[in-house]
């Protein structure tokens, strides 16, 4: 990266570089880290094109672009991300929060709707969900996570978005639930099967906290101990609703239905994946 570049000859030669280090989404990373090194917006990159850059302002992006071709996920290198159009900041202590979990956000809404009471997210990480589920509803939530590091980013997020009041976060493990009852459980637990960890894309596999991602050998353990503790943790007519990967509902409803849960159902994500997980306890 020499000298004499302007904004838009920096942009294209990003988007370049990004895209033969196997970046798919190469424009997009490249206006995020340029934006963040010069403190503009994207749209105020356009705005800005033909501006030369200066030595600091390259010695700012060059870092930037080091980690993320090294397949650092952008999320990270920028400290922040974005649930439910909130802010949240992020760290590889927790899981990046995606867009696809919105869905389990808007289920536990309509349960809500249907009738109040207490709410547990289950593995908070960064509490996006327990945050967007009390922004959302004006309920109470109370998140819990196995990682003090973890609740430690999820305090500064609920404080971020002023919800102090309304999200109550403690430490606990999904393995050995306690507290309730609830008339709603929430989970996004970790539902990779163990082998195939090392295989998936390197943002992941190399970056985010294997304690988020690794469900056992058959990705299926978290969905086990939540499914066995459900009925004692709800109150009679209360929710357990789980994220689940592709090709898992068939298998994490059975699993439902032999802890005596009913009403099953399954509900899918705007690109047609099954993606949540329902039962309830009568």
């Amino acid at each position: 990266m020499q000298q004499g570049w302007t904004v838009l000859g920096l942009l294209r030669w990003l988007t370049d570089y990004f895209g033969d280090k196997g970046i798919s989404a190469a424009r997009h990373d490249a206006e995020c880290l340029l934006g963040a090194a010069l403190a503009k917006d994207r749209v105020g990159l356009y705005l800005c094109y033909d501006q030369p850059l200066q030595a600091d302002e390259l010695d700012r992006i060059r870092p930037l672009v080091k980690r993320r071709a090294a397949r650092e996920p952008l999320q990270y290198i920028l400290g922040e991300t974005e649930f439910w159009s909130l802010p949240l900041q992020v760290s590889p202590a927790v899981l990046i929060p995606r867009a696809d979990t919105e869905v389990l956000v808007e289920e536990a809404l309509a349960r809500l709707q249907e009738q109040p009471g207490p709410v547990l997210d289950i593995g908070t990480g960064s509490g996006a969900i327990a945050i967007a589920v009390a922004h959302a509803s004006g309920q109470e939530v109370e998140a819990l996570d196995v990682s003090e590091a973890a609740l430690e980013l999820a305090r500064a997020n609920v404080a971020r978005n002023h919800l102090t009041e309304r999200v109550r976060l403690r430490r606990g493990d999904l393995y050995r639930l306690d507290g309730g009852p609830y008339r709603l459980l929430l989970a996004n637990p970790p539902y990779i099967a163990r082998i195939e960890l090392d295989g998936l894309m390197p943002e992941v596999a190399a970056h985010e906290p294997r304690l988020a991602l690794d469900g056992g050998p058959d990705g299926l353990d978290a969905y086990r101990a939540l499914a066995a503790q459900a009925p004692q943790r709800l109150v009679a007519g209360g929710w357990l609703l789980l994220e689940v990967g592709d090709g898992q509902a068939e298998a994490v409803a059975a699993l439902l239905a032999a802890a005596g849960l009913n009403r099953i159902y399954q509900r899918r994500d705007y690109g047609g994946l099954v993606r949540v997980v329902g039962g309830c306890r009568s």
